[in-house]
């Protein structure tokens, strides 16, 4: 084996343990919170010495950080694949809600990501809000296209993209892995309630 194929397999061998981490303090932080959560608990979850998890991060807000920018990062890539495959505007947005339940409450865990923001550093902080803004807009032109094109109801897109992300961002206080429904029940049945709710009903249809 060559360097370059070591140094590869290296670097995926420390991404695939960044992950390991990540998905384990998201666990830690949604069940004790963010603040009361320790580096040392953390270590201690992951069955490693303190020291060699801050090989892997300098910090729990790094941890924090990492956490909600692989978050976004998954939902803007959900978001411009929905966008590059067409189709209508309620099937669009039925999807992306649907996978953006399935990320927050599995990619990490269920953890409480997006009530916390106010705990990174400011520079942290500015490319975080970036990328939620970034996504937000995406879900906003999805419904101002379904308005244009009389799918769904007019309204302000902006009130009615706030409305549905908090109700999505919302379920990561009440999951439970361990519930009645799985992540892709609840995602699939929000997006039914969620889409349907904005929808233009034909007279006679039912409500």
């Amino acid at each position: 084996m060559n360097k370059r194929s070591k140094d590869l397999r290296r670097r995926q061998r420390i991404e695939r343990t960044k992950l390991e981490i990540l998905r384990c303090a998201a666990e830690a932080f949604r069940q004790r919170g963010v603040s009361a959560t320790t580096m040392e608990e953390i270590a201690r979850r992951l069955r490693m010495t303190k020291g060699n998890l801050y090989y892997y991060f300098r910090s729990k807000e790094e941890i924090l950080y990492f956490c909600q920018d692989y978050s976004l990062d998954l939902l803007l890539a959900r978001l411009e694949d929905i966008r590059q495959s067409g189709g209508p505007p309620d099937e669009q947005l039925h999807r992306l809600i649907r996978e953006q339940v399935g990320i927050i409450l599995d990619e990490l865990n269920a953890s409480a990501m997006h009530a916390d923001f106010h705990l990174l550093s400011p520079r942290r902080l500015r490319k975080i809000i970036e990328k939620r803004d970034r996504y937000e807009q995406g879900v906003r032109e999805i419904i101002r296209e379904g308005m244009e094109r009389g799918i769904f109801r007019e309204g302000d897109p902006k009130l009615m993209a706030f409305a549905i992300l908090g109700a999505i961002n919302w379920t990561v206080r009440w999951f439970s892995p361990q519930g009645p429904r799985s992540a892709q029940e609840i995602g699939e049945v929000f997006a039914d309630y969620l889409v349907r709710g904005l929808k233009v009903h034909e007279p006679g249809t039912a409500q």
